[in-house]
């Protein structure tokens, strides 16, 4: 009877905390991001069938609840945001909510809201970092090494000031070699964005005070001197990716964008134009100041247009537009693929294994220049493109007003409405059992009336939703990419042997396990000697990046590929690479697995019998006499390991 009263008392004890607690949350209304506790409460109660959206669900038949959006920090993307749930019939808390919401809207970056443990953010930690011209460039170069004839997209680049010597030493090699040879470059600065700080110049002695440099680090690019031109006008294209996960790897593309023109017709560089920014520099948040600059409610003319608009007119002139497409496609996932190393590294130490935390999306902003030839050019990736659906336009001299922007409208609104759908937490997938209907990148391209991509397509709900718009472009097409992910691989050994949780940095000690678990010290390369490169090598990256000491991702590259020079001299650098990693994954597979032997029990391995259970079937495989001698062996070389 005692333990009957007991139990008695703790139901009702548990009873009033939930009582107390509903009223708290019924009396409280804050703007700070869930906690761990809300997310129990929250559970708590959806097992009772109250949803987190505050609808009670009643058996198999009831309604489902809507998705719940916190736009609190959507910033210039709120407006297109609103329209887009409002279309969805979701529900908007535009000044957050105490309780967990489906999904988080940031305007920048993954780090705006403090202590999410559940839901999607639409933002990757590290993204912001990653897609700066220096990072950026770092990237791609790394992957043009491996491969130089898959990155030959990107411009030959240089990153100042320390490879201002490089710089100007090649360009002058170059010009001896070939006299006709009279480049023009592009300097960007590194954290510069909408134009500013752009300029061109002819030759190096040409880069501007090299104390601003120091003081504001800059990526110098040769310039792309002949585009291709619509109306005797220099173009780019802006086309959103969606990066729906990074394992597995999920990519989408929109099937339309915006191309924007300049406002100047187009002469090649020389001393006389070379300030005229109209003319060189495509960017909207410039060209719009520009009295030659067209508003246009068509999608066909004007400053900004559609890229389909475009691609049409291209079409009509006979150009081969599907093999555009499929070159565009295949840019924008090896240029995935360069960034992913660096994001799995951001994200083990913002969101570790194992521990509750936020999925992430982001929708990217690509900048594509056509060449004359029709070859894409990546110009840069903004990790924040801007989704504003409005312009300011001047209505008396010195008055200005907000005016709707339906090329703005047309896309933008589509893009974020159907990345809204596709991580829609109650979504199936329709594809799982969907054998791919195609391996080829020109089934379907902008604007083509049989442009519904049977992977990613809807049949129209009861909201007379169309289409999704946005078309899968990876795993569809991984047979074709699946090979350039070598860097990944490197990246799990690094992040194995990082140590310290939640660093992004490798130390000695890492650095030196790293060697002795995969046996790559001989006679010819000492433990001493791996000491030596890791210590020339990070201090050469730490003077670069001025930040704490350690070995960087891109540093363990270097270190990484000269190993691998070092072991296998006949190869090319791609296949020396392939052969390291492979040969360390295979020591690192043994060494698991004896550790798994050393972790048995102890009767197991005196009587070396192993038993397994599978279904009702006893199954006894007996472990050989040579393989526990081996494991007692080495079982000093275990401690060791983890020592």
């Amino acid at each position: 009877m005692r333990g009957l009263g007991e139990t008695r008392y703790n139901q009702l004890s548990l009873h009033r905390c939930k009582r107390r607690e509903a009223d708290r949350g019924r009396q409280v209304e804050g703007n700070r991001s869930p906690r761990a506790s809300d997310l129990r409460v929250s559970v708590h109660r959806g097992q009772k069938g109250v949803s987190n959206g505050g609808q009670v669900e009643e058996g198999r038949g009831a309604r489902r609840r809507p998705v719940t959006v916190d736009s609190s920090k959507a910033k210039t993307s709120l407006e297109a945001l609103k329209m887009s749930i409002k279309q969805l019939r979701w529900k908007e808390f535009p000044s957050g909510r105490r309780l967990p919401c489906d999904i988080y809207w940031h305007g920048v970056s993954f780090y705006e809201s403090e202590n999410l443990c559940c839901g999607q953010v639409n933002k990757f930690p590290g993204m912001t970092e990653m897609v700066r011209k220096i990072n950026l460039s770092r990237a791609l170069r790394t992957l043009q090494e491996l491969y130089p004839e898959e990155y030959d997209f990107y411009p030959q680049s240089w990153i100042l000031p320390e490879e201002y010597p490089i710089f100007t030493a090649e360009v002058r090699m170059a010009k001896v070699n070939d006299p006709s040879w009279k480049p023009t470059f592009i300097v960007k600065p590194d954290g510069g964005c909408q134009g500013d700080g752009i300029y061109l110049i002819k030759d190096p002695g040409e880069v501007r005070i090299m104390a601003s440099i120091q003081n504001r680090p800059a990526v110098v690019q040769e310039y792309i001197s002949k585009p291709l031109l619509i109306d005797r006008l220099k173009f780019d294209m802006r086309l959103y990716v969606l990066l729906k996960s990074l394992e597995p790897l999920e990519i989408y593309i929109s099937k339309d964008g915006l191309s924007r023109f300049c406002t100047e017709q187009y002469q090649e560089p020389n001393h006389k134009n070379l300030h005229h920014v109209y003319m060189h520099l495509t960017n909207y948040s410039l060209n719009i100041h520009s009295g030659n600059f067209i508003h246009s409610d068509s999608t066909h003319t004007g400053s900004k247009r559609t890229v389909s608009s475009v691609l049409y007119r291209l079409l009509a002139k006979g150009m081969d537009i599907k093999k555009v497409w499929s070159d565009i496609i295949a840019l924008v996932i090896k240029t995935i693929i360069a960034l992913i190393p660096e994001l799995k590294v951001y994200y083990q130490v913002d969101i570790p294994p194992g521990k509750p935390g936020p999925s992430c999306f982001q929708i990217l902003g690509f900048d594509i220049l056509l060449m004359k030839n029709l070859k894409p050019v990546l110009l840069e990736v903004n990790a924040n493109p801007s989704m504003k659906i409005e312009h300011e336009q001047e209505l008396l001299p010195g008055v200005f007003e907000n005016v709707p922007s339906l090329v703005d409208e047309e896309v933008k609104i589509t893009v974020i409405r159907d990345t809204l759908r596709l991580v829609d937490p109650g979504r199936r997938r329709s594809n799982q059992n969907r054998s791919p209907s195609s391996d080829r990148m020109t089934d379907v391209h902008p604007g083509s009336p049989d442009s519904r991509d049977p992977e990613t397509s809807e049949s129209p709900d009861k909201h007379n939703l169309p289409p999704l718009y946005l078309k899968q472009v990876y795993p569809k097409y991984a047979k074709q990419f699946s090979h350039l992910r070598l860097l990944e691989r490197i990246t799990a050994l690094f992040i194995r042997f990082l140590g310290m949780k939640g660093s992004m940095r490798m130390g000695p000690t890492g650095f030196r396990t790293f060697i002795r678990s995969c046996k790559l010290s001989s006679s010819s390369f000492s433990m001493a000697s791996g000491d030596i490169l890791y210590i020339d090598i990070t201090r050469r990256w730490s003077s670069l990046e001025h930040r704490e000491p350690g070995m960087c991702l891109q540093a363990y590259f270097e270190a990484f590929f000269h190993l691998a020079q070092r072991r296998y001299k006949v190869l090319a650098l791609q296949a020396r690479v392939q052969s390291l990693v492979e040969f360390c994954e295979s020591q690192l597979h043994s060494l698991d697995d004896k550790r798994l032997l050393c972790s048995r029990a102890p009767g197991e391995r005196r009587s070396g019998f192993t038993s397994y259970r599978q279904a009702d079937v006893h199954l006894t495989s007996y472990a050989p006499l040579s393989h526990r001698a081996k494991a007692s062996c080495k079982l000093t070389d275990y401690k060791l390991q983890h020592s």
